[in-house]
């Protein structure tokens, strides 16, 4: 009996041995496309001192819309400012440039601390905006401040850049 319990014992320690898992499934990541758009647009009373950026196909409710306002360009290198942003201008007026956005659409859109008819054009016209659309989870692990840290962190080269026409 004792020859046969030790046999049993020795051919399950056999058996179990090779019972392990070590396939391991491609993980196919669908959900986290990021993706930049430029648009330049001219802001007027006709068009309310707005513009509005159709999303297509619609962002999932878990990604983060960022916009940056191209405030110069220095020696060839774009200088982008995170919006919100404020401007100060000379007569002691404040324009802000904003946005918000829904699943479907961003909207950017300026206002004044004075009439906006009174905005001189150089705010206006062919203002130029990068919309940048970031997956949920990466949203609270980059610098979004940056623009270029943005696109770095996101694997985004500026060949990437759609270029939104209206």
């Amino acid at each position: 009996m004792k020859k046969v319990f030790t046999l049993l014992a020795l051919v399950g320690l056999i058996s179990l041995q090779s019972c392990t898992v070590t396939d391991v499934a491609p993980i196919n990541d669908n959900d986290t496309i990021s993706e930049v758009f430029e648009v330049t647009t001219s802001f007027n009373a006709s068009n309310s001192y707005s513009k509005i950026v159709g999303l297509n196909p619609a962002i999932f409710a878990s990604d983060v819309v960022l916009v940056y306002h191209l405030y110069d360009v220095v020696n060839g290198q774009d200088v982008w400012r995170q919006m919100p942003q404020t401007y100060y201008i000379d007569n002691g007026g404040a324009i802000d440039y904003n946005f918000d956005f829904t699943r479907n659409d961003v909207k950017i859109f300026m206002g004044a601390n004075f009439a906006l008819n009174t905005i001189p054009s150089s705010w206006t016209q062919n203002q130029t905006f990068r919309i940048v659309l970031v997956p949920g989870k990466f949203a609270s692990l980059i610098d979004k401040k940056d623009y270029i840290s943005v696109l770095a962190a996101l694997n985004l080269k500026e060949s990437q850049v759609q270029k939104v026409n209206f």
